[in-house]
């Protein structure tokens, strides 16, 4: 857990230089050394393919999804499959549907997933982190008992391995899309709080929140109009990791039978899932989703992880 906080603690300092000793803004920086990274480049170009893919996927789809048309060609206990022909690109499921299809329309759902699910563990968990470094910064001594105790809270989640957590919290709400995107969003809870709270703890010192003190601004007017808005740096390149993390975890669900209860509606983890038992005779079958669930979170791990070193004070040159 120590290693899991640490990381989340080293990216809260990260957008804590002064802007002066650069030369220019933190972000026109950061920019300037995003496009110079190859890294940065490549994932912004898969993302841009993923969410291009998930917008008109069912438009551009040559088959309906749920559609059986070739049934009678599948025979699958028999281990009879059809692979990759010219009509359909990526072969047939165990039902006769046509894979290139099921494809296109489950990434818009795997992206839906992805995003609710970050966005919930953005939105409660930037909330506990205001709240908490809000207290901690200029709530005095209770203030700070308050931020121990809610501190101590999150530590515990983040002591908790993540898949884990999330499989006990859909096993408790059932088995539905949307237990999917609350299980993977209290997992990513912890994480925003935690480094929302450490970037507002950094700020707490800087000089224009003594000077805002000094002229008798209202704490809260300095806290919502001062100190958060200069602490987001950081919780923006973790929204990016996030939604690999989402994405991967949510798939990890629907393969464990957590996932949307009807298996006729497309989605990458769903399909995942349904592959495993003609894995044998049809191995395709799982590799096509587990490749693109594989080269989607990639993309926004390789982003992320560019954006995270272009706004390191260490290696800016």
């Amino acid at each position: 857990m120590s290693t899991k906080t640490d990381k989340i603690d080293r990216l809260a300092q990260l957008t804590q230089l002064n802007e002066a000793t650069v030369g220019a803004s933190l972000w026109r920086e950061a920019f300037r050394r995003l496009k110079a990274s190859k890294m940065a480049v490549i994932g912004a170009v898969v993302i841009a393919l993923f969410v291009v893919v998930s917008v008109i996927g069912p438009w551009i789809a040559p088959y309906s999804p749920t559609a059986q048309d070739w049934r009678g060609e599948v025979l699958s206990n028999q281990g009879q499959f059809v692979g990759m022909r010219g009509e359909n690109w990526f072969g047939l499921d165990h039902l006769g549907r046509d894979l290139f299809s099921r494809m296109l329309v489950g990434a818009r759902q795997t992206l839906l997933v992805g995003v609710v699910s970050m966005l919930i563990g953005l939105v409660l968990g930037a909330l506990i982190g205001m709240l908490s470094g809000a207290a901690a910064t200029l709530g005095g001594k209770p203030g700070q008992r308050i931020d121990t105790v809610v501190m101590r809270f999150i530590d515990i989640m983040l002591s908790l391995p993540s898949l884990l957590l999330a499989v006990s919290v859909a096993a408790v709400m059932g088995q539905s899309l949307t237990t999917v995107m609350i299980a993977v969003g209290v997992v990513q809870i912890p994480i925003f709080a935690r480094l929302l709270r450490g970037s507002m703890l950094a700020q707490g010192g800087a000089d224009y929140v003594l000077a805002a003190k000094a002229l008798g601004v209202r704490k809260k007017r300095i806290v919502v109009t001062q100190i958060l808005p200069n602490s987001l740096s950081p919780v923006i390149v973790q929204a990016t990791l996030s939604l690999a993390t989402a994405i991967i975890e949510a798939a990890a669900l629907s393969y464990l039978g957590l996932g949307n209860p009807d298996p006729a509606i497309p989605e990458w983890g769903v399909m995942l899932s349904q592959a495993q038992r003609f894995f044998d005779n049809e191995p395709m079958m799982a590799v096509y989703p587990a490749v693109g669930i594989i080269i989607t979170a990639l993309g926004f791990t390789l982003l992320g992880e560019a954006m995270r070193e272009a706004l390191d004070p260490k290696l800016r040159g």
